[in-house]
């Protein structure tokens, strides 16, 4: 197993057995977009969350939570943070944020402790996530996640365009 990978994937099991959360991380093939994931991990799309590092106006960071089958909506997430001005980061600056390459950001295990906002269709379900290292899902009860990390949640998600 490359460095890398298991660097990354050790990090989120490190990070979990810290917080007493109980995951899974499984192998699997490249997928080329999420719904390709989804059918690889034999899950619906909703099942995916996916973890968006989200920069605020004063170079702060937050984790998002959306599921697969959802964007994120902007105003509804500035309403809950509190803010007027909230971006996604170029690959890069995520990367500096996390220490996780894009695909593979989960807030286990991240370099940066940043606020976690869960959207609240994840709540109540077991779901897929990013695992520090491509090639990887980590599987974990939402509702667990959430209350080891003390998140966030609301209705900051809206039906993809």
């Amino acid at each position: 197993m490359p460095e890398s990978v298991l660097e990354g994937t050790e990090r989120v099991r490190a990070a979990a057995a810290a917080r007493g959360l109980e995951i899974e991380i499984k192998e699997r093939p490249a997928a080329r977009s999420l719904s390709e994931a989804a059918e690889v991990l034999g899950i619906p799309p909703s099942g995916i969350v996916k973890t968006l590092v989200v920069k605020r106006s004063d170079d702060t960071f937050l984790f998002a939570l959306i599921p697969g089958d959802r964007a994120i909506s902007w105003p509804k997430l500035r309403a809950v943070v509190g803010v007027n001005k909230l971006q996604l980061p170029d690959p890069e600056r995520a990367l500096a944020a996390t220490g996780y390459e894009r695909g593979t950001i989960v807030p286990l295990g991240s370099s940066n402790e940043w606020p976690i906002y869960a959207d609240s269709g994840i709540v109540g379900r077991r779901i897929a996530m990013g695992a520090g290292a491509h090639g990887y899902s980590m599987f974990v009860e939402a509702d667990e996640l959430i209350a080891a990390y003390g998140a966030t949640v609301a209705d900051i998600s809206q039906a993809l365009e």
